[in-house]
């Protein structure tokens, strides 16, 4: 792997969720190595069986660790496993974690599957919480760290199809919001969460009619959506030491679609 910047040179941290070549996860630990950082996998079971994680790690020299991130047992022995493997605590921490069965399954908003629904706010946003509070707990992180968490315009803004996965990075990011003030009071630890453009991952792909939107969003944002790999390289800089004042924040990543009322393209399309 060819090294671009030594951005991240000795930063050291745990990616959750990386899948497959789709995955944002997966593009930001490319980014994050060829910036010189360091990090360990994690996903769970049966995203492991699937196997293509293992070609991510030789990439990138790294080692995976099985963990259900809403499991507090196995995150701490996460936490443990990874500052063996990288000599010490960690700088980092990405949660690229989201999941809903109503959305899979499509069940309507209207007849939501109650467990379904409490087990999408468990692996969606409760997780976030669960790590951040098992990182305190252990102290894991140095000063100056950085966490984030990959979340959606939907947490703000009505998009039917989205379906309970709104209320889940709504609470997604008040999380960020009030772990980050006792972070950064604790251990001056910036906690931040990201809203990416909709992108085609695997999770993306999943949600109906996304192809529609995907391209209702390229036309209604000034610079188009952002890709994987841009959102990769924001990732970057947000784990790096130019952001070390920035916490408590959601950050739009999204081609200015988040600002915008209407635009030319979607005018002459109607």
């Amino acid at each position: 792997m060819t090294t671009t910047n030594q951005l991240l040179k000795n930063k050291k941290g745990i990616i959750f969720g990386a899948l497959d070549e789709r995955s944002l996860g997966w593009q930001a630990a490319l980014k994050i190595k060829a910036c010189g950082g360091n990090f360990v996998l994690t996903n769970t079971a049966v995203a492991l069986r699937l196997g293509e994680i293992q070609h991510l790690a030789e990439k990138c020299q790294s080692q995976v660790i099985q963990t259900d991130a809403t499991n507090t047992e196995e995150l701490a022995n996460l936490f443990e496993e990874a500052q063996n493997i990288l000599g010490g605590k960690i700088d980092f921490i990405l949660h690229s974690i989201g999941m809903s069965p109503n959305v899979r399954k499509q069940r309507p908003y209207g007849d939501l599957n109650y467990d379904w629904f409490l087990k999408t706010l468990d692996i969606s946003a409760l997780s976030f919480h669960k790590i951040l509070q098992t990182a305190e707990k252990q102290d894991v992180m140095n000063e100056w760290g950085s966490i984030l968490a990959l979340s959606y315009i939907a947490a703000q803004r009505t998009f039917p199809d989205y379906s309970d996965m709104a209320e889940a990075k709504a609470m997604l990011e008040s999380i960020a919001r009030s772990y980050g003030y006792r972070f950064a009071k604790h251990k001056k630890v910036r906690v931040n969460t990201l809203s990416q453009s909709p992108t085609p991952t695997t999770a993306g792909n999943g949600v109906p009619g996304f192809d529609k939107f995907y391209t209702y969003a390229q036309k209604m944002s000034p610079l188009g959506n952002a890709s994987v790999e841009d959102c990769a390289n924001y990732i970057a800089v947000m784990f790096s030491d130019l952001t070390r004042m920035v916490t408590m924040q959601n950050l739009m990543h999204d081609g200015g679609f988040s600002s915008t009322g209407i635009t030319d393209e979607i005018l002459e399309a109607l």
